[in-house]
């Protein structure tokens, strides 16, 4: 006669198996975004050492959800041409202060916000 626990036990030792290898690589995955992680922070110090920053990345990043990807707008206005219509000094106080049309106020700040300013304003 057959021992009816036998195939839990067998599904058990499985399960137990599969935990310990996907930790194994959990664990191995981690240790490679931490260095990651380590390698984007010494390249954004040395942004902050004279380089200028990557405008278009940085909009991709907090921008571009309500602008477009391409600029050419969404929840927000169409940007394409901006640097027509709004002076440097003028984009950097929208994105300062925001708009009553809904612009949050200080999405980009410093370093970033210059570099913006400038690509935006290039938009004519």
């Amino acid at each position: 006669m057959k021992n009816p626990v036998m195939p839990y036990l067998i599904i058990a030792v499985i399960g137990i198996l599969l935990v310990g290898a996907i930790s194994y690589i959990g664990i191995s995955q981690r240790d490679a975004i931490q260095n990651d992680d380590n390698n984007s922070g010494e390249q954004a110090e040395n942004n902050e050492g004279g380089e200028t920053a990557d405008a278009e990345a940085i909009f991709q990043q907090n921008c571009a959800s309500c602008h477009g990807e391409d600029l050419s707008g969404g929840a927000g206005p169409d940007l394409t041409k901006v640097g027509s219509d709004h002076s440097a000094d003028e984009i950097n106080d929208i994105i300062t202060n925001g708009t009553d049309g809904g612009m949050p106020a200080g999405l980009i700040d410093g370093k970033e916000k210059e570099a913006v300013v400038g690509w935006l304003a290039d938009m004519i």
